[in-house]
């Protein structure tokens, strides 16, 4: 992470003041701007980790940081350690270290090996902007605090970011949930990336996710999640690229739209390309409806691209499609607070009567795609080529970007579609 003083805001300082708190150097408002509280937060924690006291968070203290920016750390087993012993020093509990090291026993611990010990907060953070820094993050914790969620990188964004999937599960009904297609809804993320910690944590602990025991949820289904198609974008919305060449680029497309606000307003990967309107599902259709809408070229939202699958993000998400060759997949978008099921005159078998269930226990509406956005999706593209229930989510209601103060809502109301789209049958 860039350093960090007095004067500095945004998302990054967010994620500093976020692990400020967690490591008990708190309290400060997670408000992005580092100010007299934050700058005292930073020296109290400077002094502890025996860095010099001077209120910058440079390279050091963010090294020093790190697990509570992931939520574990490593430990050196000593002469005399125990799990228990080590479990009461870092303030965690021995199920989670267990779960961590499941080869690890007191009575097998080697002087000098390493143990990966959690840390006592949970890894996803709801309460802050997201960027590609947090994500990275995030995707490190989980992976180390539950050695049987795998995490692979399945492609790259247009900037080089890696695009993660994670999977779970080892259960027959195989699904696929992505989320932030567009940059500016990018609160879908956290949603995915919540549930996956909630189900792997109620796994552990051998309790239930939606009055479902986990370890049915788990033995039902094999899920793969992409929590970020666009991280891009997202780091443009949410003002972690905010300044070099790639960012005066992305400021000269949008100035070609001005009555598009910016970086609010911006739905497309770095390279003006509506991510949402690249698959090969009636892509012409698209390509018409919204170059008479005026997006003929390069812009933050709506603009289809040159052809299907010229953005790197679209091809990484067909491929990983293709090799997983889900039963039921849910693309995770915001505004409406409704459930896309169609796509043209496709109707594969189980896909309405599902949704209506999904319907029943979210309050989301089922409804039919408007026209103008009914084609080159990439729900529309999983219907046309495989016949199989796939369904856009719309999560929340406002204008986007979405508040994250919105988010406990947007999850409380989705958690039953994420755990029933994998457990019910059609």
């Amino acid at each position: 992470m860039k350093p960090l003083a007095y004067g500095s805001h945004g998302p990054r300082v967010q994620f500093l003041q976020l692990a400020l708190n967690r490591s008990g150097n708190g309290p400060v408002n997670t408000d992005g701007q580092y100010g007299y509280r934050t700058a005292e937060a930073v020296r109290k924690f400077q002094r502890q980790a025996g860095i010099a006291a001077d209120g910058v968070a440079g390279t050091r203290t963010h090294h020093a940081l790190q697990p509570y920016y992931t939520g574990f750390t490593t430990h050196m087993i000593g002469r005399g350690d125990t799990l228990y012993s080590i479990a009461r020093k870092y303030h965690t509990s021995l199920r989670a270290i267990e779960t961590a090291n499941p080869n690890a026993r007191s009575a097998a611990l080697h002087i000098g090996s390493l143990l990966t010990i959690p840390l006592s907060f949970p890894v996803v953070p709801t309460g802050i902007a997201w960027t590609s820094d947090v994500l990275d993050s995030v995707v490190k914790g989980l992976a180390a605090r539950y050695p049987f969620l795998s995490t692979r990188t399945v492609g790259r964004s247009a900037m080089g970011k890696p695009l993660y999937a994670m999977t779970m599960g080892t259960g027959r009904r195989k699904v696929l949930y992505n989320a932030t297609h567009h940059a500016n809804e990018w609160i879908t993320t956290p949603v995915l990336l919540r549930f996956v910690e909630d189900l792997a944590s109620a796994f552990v602990r051998e309790t239930t996710l939606h009055n479902i025991p986990a370890a049915e949820i788990l033995s039902t289904a094999h899920f793969t999640l992409v929590p970020c198609v666009n991280p891009d974008g997202m780091d443009l919305v949410t003002g972690f690229l905010n300044d070099g060449p790639v960012y005066n680029r992305v400021q000269q497309i949008a100035a070609n739209y001005p009555d598009i606000p910016f970086p609010d307003g911006w739905k497309a990967n770095i390279h003006g390309v509506d991510l949402n309107l690249q698959y090969p599902a009636a892509w012409e259709q698209a390509r018409e409806i919204k170059f008479a809408q005026g997006y003929v070229s390069p812009a933050p939202r709506d603009y289809v691209g040159t052809a299907p699958l010229t953005q790197t993000e679209a091809r990484a998400m067909v491929r990983l499609t293709e090799l997983v060759s889900p039963d039921r997949i849910l693309a995770y978008h915001t505004q409406g607070e409704v459930i896309f099921p169609n796509f043209m005159d496709f109707d594969p078998p189980g896909s309405m009567s599902l949704a209506w269930r999904l319907s029943a226990a979210s309050g989301y509406d089922v409804v039919e795609t408007p026209p103008g956005s009914a084609y080159a999706g990439y729900k529309d593209w999983f219907i046309q080529t495989y016949n199989r229930p796939g369904y856009t989510i719309e999560a929340g209601l406002g204008v986007n970007p979405l508040p994250i103060e919105d988010f406990e809502g947007i999850y409380s109301r989705n958690l039953p579609i994420l755990v029933l789209t994998a457990t019910l049958d059609t």
